[in-house]
């Protein structure tokens, strides 16, 4: 299996309800030794961070073609606890639930995320944001510019079909 390293950042104006993108830096080297980058991202015109994150992380993972070994850098601590701390797990078990006995906000991205890591061998690390990492930097500077488009440009985030925005 391939060696990726992924990076995201998910970024929202005015959160909740305001403008938001996501960005993210895919960064394989192939058996010659040569350095392959992506970068993706995209705004939207209500969401939340939170929202942003998970779907940097999302988009990432569908980008892939094949199943990886992935080393997945964030500073969202809301989506590297999910996996690190198991919160997911608890989740699937009470069908949803959160500790505080409340449906799990985001569960169809969530759910989407899930599907995404399918396959492949993830190893979850959260990254102190705006602390000079380069590629963390790279990824809020995509987030925040597609969250800084014209709002005319911005896709819709109606929080349920998920379709529409991805």
């Amino acid at each position: 299996m391939n060696h990726i390293e992924i990076y995201t950042d998910g970024a929202a104006r005015g959160n909740p309800d305001g403008p938001g993108g996501y960005g993210a830096v895919l960064k394989f080297v192939d058996k010659n030794g040569e350095l392959h980058m992506k970068e993706l991202s995209d705004g939207f015109d209500k969401t939340t961070n939170n929202r942003m994150e998970l779907l940097g992380v999302i988009k990432a993972l569908e980008a892939l073609n094949h199943p990886c070994i992935i080393d997945l850098y964030s500073d969202s601590k809301y989506v590297i606890s999910a996996f690190n701390e198991h919160w997911i797990e608890g989740w699937l078990k009470k069908g949803w639930v959160n500790s505080q006995k409340k449906p799990v906000k985001n569960r169809p991205l969530w759910e989407r995320l899930l599907k995404a890591a399918e396959g492949h061998n993830i190893t979850w690390h959260w990254v102190k944001g705006h602390a000079g990492h380069p590629e963390n930097e790279r990824c809020d500077q995509l987030a925040t510019t597609a969250a800084d488009k014209d709002p005319a440009n911005l896709l819709h985030d109606d929080g349920s079909n998920l379709k529409e925005i991805c």
